[in-house]
């Protein structure tokens, strides 16, 4: 027999915990330059994602490595892996 099993590769992004305020859950700020395609100046753009920590022990202002994961709530789907 053969073996279909698939591998999945999850995406992963380094980012800062602006917010540790919710019980297993952190908010990361992940930001990126972007070229403005007429004025070709780069400017930041920032998204938040909220991050599941199981064990609160992510302080604001840490840098972290996130990972998209299954849903985990309404808004959350992604889990923080480990602190840089």
């Amino acid at each position: 027999m053969e073996n279909n099993t698939k591998v999945i590769k999850h995406r992963r992004l380094q980012g800062v915990v602006v917010s540790d305020k919710m019980q297993k859950t952190a908010v990361v700020a992940v930001s990126h330059e972007r070229k403005h395609p007429k004025y070709l100046k780069y400017y930041t753009v920032t998204q938040r994602f909220k991050a599941h920590s199981e064990n609160n022990e992510y302080k604001n202002g840490d840098v972290v490595i996130i990972e998209e994961t299954r849903p985990l709530s309404k808004e959350k789907r992604w889990k923080i892996i480990s602190k840089v």
